[in-house]
């Protein structure tokens, strides 16, 4: 049991922290992008000496676009710069008043050099910060029609694999967030939870590859937070857009917002209907006894997706320093699909020994509900601040896999004895509850302490029905007691965490500290057992930048991350899709943890923003997949802990402004990667060097259209019993505005030559494996889109109020 007193004097500890300043001007504002109002995080902000415009003093903004820092009376220039936007500049005058309140300071995107007609072509999809990536998706017009994982398989860092697992930088175990929240949908996999999703829904992307004190500690490779798209503009507006795809893919949907005095109304419905391909082979080579030497797959199947998305909410501004917001969601989602595999087993002079056809139909239908609401109240014109959220996730599955099985002799007839019939019921539900609170107290030095207070609860039961009919039972389907079974998972993570940032001249820094204890508990039905894994982790946070000039900076970061096994990964159900290739969960499995290490250097010019960052992970405890061969050459994949794995690499992004109409971001990542898992097995070590390479370029002709290429390489990525292949792919759209630019019409095709195929090798002492799988992924899509509403820009999209927005939301997290 947790000594919480303990926990109380170590945070109360943290949280003390005194300040005496004498006649001194405390000065705090807010730093906004101009055109969103999207909150612009470490945004350098100076005090200019009049005289000769030297710096006297400054801050940075904090996640918020908040900054708040001491000086002493007098006139000075005020100075707010961000990379890839225009310098504000401000005569102030400080003279007897404690606090000086600037409100919004809004940044606009440096489009200076650009002619006039082009402007509207080229928008940056990008933003960086000290510790996470933002991309402008909105424009992404590779992306139009597709699905939340197709989109994200186009941004730079991210892969995805034949099972829908996403990596960053070469690493798995990404948290994902859905506007700054974890998601409960549908699904196994990452996958399944974001093909719910329609890219067109997606305002924008978030990569935080470092995540600080304040974020879960979940999620050794990162976190993807996807932000779902809201208008919050006065009066009535809204857009809708349809699409089609190659191979009946079609998608639609309409957002919708009033705002209106105090309160801003938003909703939006999205449908997809899709139907895609998924193709794959294996040869596999045995050295077993009595066993035909070699097993040759080959399959084919179809799905038929169909989901729902409705979302709608409002913003209430109780007064100008408290908002209370709500919001509703349901996602729901119908699927039917159809597989054949062969299996041929050969013999060693190449011939046929048997052959096995196996037929699956698939129904699935799931219901995820979320509601949730929160408070944000600016408790003071100094900055102090507290924002309360809570949320509630319901999510119901019901599926049902048949499987008809033909079995065949070395002279290819049908042996009707070996027929097999067999019936996979497999429900779920989940719930899913989120409490936060977070508190932020600026302070007349310049410093800032957070804290907060966040619970997540879980619950989800899994059932298993398996029936199956033979000649034993007469062909009638029977239940099988060992396959069939019954499996329920409760996880509660209460977590606490305060960290404080200030700067001194051109050095920032911010430490931090976060505590989680996390209380698991499983039961599995057929043989009545409990397993309960109760635990408490420290997560320290440290991040230290260092500004060289206006636009130049070091940064170096150090944050302890843990990864908790998944309900797939624990469920120890025999997965029986291919019953010469099995997969089961492992109940046992313990936390991952990882201590992570970055240090970055940042340069920004006229036409140049370069971006190169070195980076260390340290896991044990790896959770990693593992496959054995037994004597009746029935391969088991599961998951097991591994001693360590080490991943060090080197990532560089340039984004470049090539021309006044073509722009391009280049990015790369080379990394070397080692796993030690001799603790599972002798010989299960592996490691080797590997790479990613990631283009998005946009053209923007002038009074024609806008050409976007999107183009990546991944190369080969190591476990310990082999390797992914290396796999690369193109893509290309066009846009062009129509209608006086109130509608948009484009045109894209996703992996052109058709290459983003997995291959993946498997070694071991009893076998060697190839595999590929080919997921449908070159698709052509047409969309258009259309805009309409009462809204007007302000003057040059400026808005000169000087006072803080309502509209604030307190960020995503």
């Amino acid at each position: 049991m947790m000594d919480w007193k303990i926990l109380n004097t170590s945070f109360g500890l943290f949280f003390i922290v005194g300040v005496v300043a004498a006649q001194e001007v405390t000065l705090k504002g807010r730093v906004q992008e101009a055109e969103s109002g999207n909150p612009l995080e470490f945004a350098n902000v100076a005090l200019l000496d009049e005289s000769d415009s030297s710096v006297v003093t400054g801050g940075m903004s904090d996640i918020d676009g908040a900054f708040s820092f001491v000086s002493k009376p007098g006139s000075y220039i005020l100075r707010v710069g961000f990379i890839g936007y225009d310098s504000h500049f401000q005569r102030l005058t400080l003279g007897d008043r404690r606090n000086v309140n600037l409100g919004n300071i809004k940044l606009v995107y440096d489009a200076a050099s650009l002619d006039e007609v082009t402007v509207e072509g080229v928008t940056s999809m990008f933003e960086t910060d000290i510790d996470k990536r933002r991309y402008d998706v909105e424009n992404s017009i590779v992306a139009e029609g597709a699905t939340a994982t197709e989109l994200l398989e186009t941004l730079p860092s991210i892969q995805v694999d034949d099972e829908g697992g996403i990596s960053m930088r070469g690493s798995g175990d990404i948290l994902i967030y859905i506007n700054g929240r974890p998601s409960n949908l549908s699904g196994d996999d990452a996958e399944s939870i974001l093909a719910q999703f329609p890219a067109n829904s997606i305002k924008s992307v978030e990569l935080i590859t470092n995540p600080s004190s304040r974020y879960d500690a979940a999620g050794v490779g990162g976190i993807i937070n996807i932000i779902l798209k809201k208008n919050e503009r006065t009066g009535f507006n809204g857009q809708a857009n349809v699409a089609i795809g190659t191979r009946d893919k079609y998608n639609a949907g309409v957002n919708l917002n009033y705002g209106a005095g105090k309160v801003n109304y938003y909703a939006s419905y999205s449908f997809q209907d899709r139907r895609t391909f998924r193709e794959s082979e294996a040869y596999r080579e045995n050295f077993l006894p009595n066993i035909s030497p070699v097993l040759d797959q080959d399959s084919y199947g179809e799905r038929f997706d169909k989901t729902h998305l409705v979302r709608g909410g409002l913003d209430y501004n109780i007064a100008d320093n408290k908002v209370f917001s709500f919001y509703a969601q349901g996602n729901f989602r119908d699927r039917t699909a159809f597989n054949e595999l062969n299996q041929r087993s050969i013999n060693s002079g190449g011939n046929l020994d048997s052959l096995f056809v196996r037929n699956q139909d698939d129904v699935r239908e799931s219901t995820n509900l979320e509601t949730g609401m929160s408070y944000d109240w600016e408790i003071d014109t100094l900055g102090q601040r507290l924002f309360t959220s809570l949320s509630f996730s319901r999510d119901e599955r019901f599926q049902v896999e048949n499987y008809e099985q033909l079995f065949y002799n070395n002279a290819h007839e049908e042996v009707p004895a070996n027929y097999l019939l067999q019936i996979n019921d497999r429900p779920q539900t989940s719930d899913l509850y989120v409490f936060q609170m977070d508190y932020e107290k600026p302070f007349q030095n310049g410093g800032r302490l957070e804290s907060g207070l966040k619970g997540t609860f879980g619950s989800w039961d899994r059932i298993q029905e398996f029936r199956q009919g033979d000649q034993s039972t007469g062909f009638e389907p029977v239940r099988n007691d060992t396959i069939s079974d019954t499996f329920s998972f409760k996880e509660d993570v209460y977590a606490a965490y305060a960290s404080y940032r200030n700067n001194t001249n051109n050095f920032g820094y911010q430490f931090g500290l976060r505590g989680e204890y996390t209380e698991t508990i499983s039961f599995q039905g057929n043989n009545q057992r409990t397993v309960v894994n109760n635990y408490f982790n420290l997560f320290p946070s440290m991040y230290l930048s260092y500004d060289i000039g206006e636009e130049e900076a070091f940064t170096a970061n150090y944050s302890r991350r843990i990864s908790r096994p998944n309900l797939w990964s624990l469920s120890p159900f025999y997965r029986v899709r291919d019953l010469l290739n099995l997969s089961i969960g492992n109940p046992f499995l313990q936390p991952e943890m990882t201590d992570s290490y970055e240090f970055g250097y940042m340069k920004g010019w006229e036409r140049l923003l370069f971006n190169a960052t070195v980076y260390h992970r340290y896991s044990t405890n790896v959770l990693t997949r593992i496959i054995r061969l037994g004597e009746d050459n029935v391969a088991v994949q599961t998951r097991e802990n591994a001693n360590v794995r080490n991943n060090t690499g080197l990532e560089l992004i340039n984004q470049m402004q090539l021309t006044n109409w073509w722009d391009a971001t280049v990015s790369g990542n080379f990394f070397y990667s080692e796993i030690i898992g001799d603790n599972i097995e002798q010989g299960f070590n592996n490691s080797n060097f590997s790479w990613t390479v990631s283009l998005l370029s946009n053209m923007a002709i002038p009074d024609l259209f806008t050409l976007q290429i999107q183009g990546n390489y991944r190369g080969p990525m190591v476990f310990p019993q082999g390797e992914i292949e290396p796999m690369w792919g193109v893509n290309a759209g066009i846009r062009k505005n129509v209608m006086n630019d109130n509608a948009t019409i484009s045109l894209n095709v996703s992996d052109i030559f058709n290459t983003r195929i997995f291959r993946i090798r498997n070694e071991d002492a009893r076998f060697v494996q190839d595999r590929m799988f080919n997921r449908e992924t070159r698709i052509g899509t047409l969309s258009f889109t259309y805009r309409f509403g009462g809204f007007k820009e302000k003057r040059n999209g400026r808005d000169d109020d000087r006072e803080f927005d309502d509209d604030d939301d307190g960020g995503d997290f």
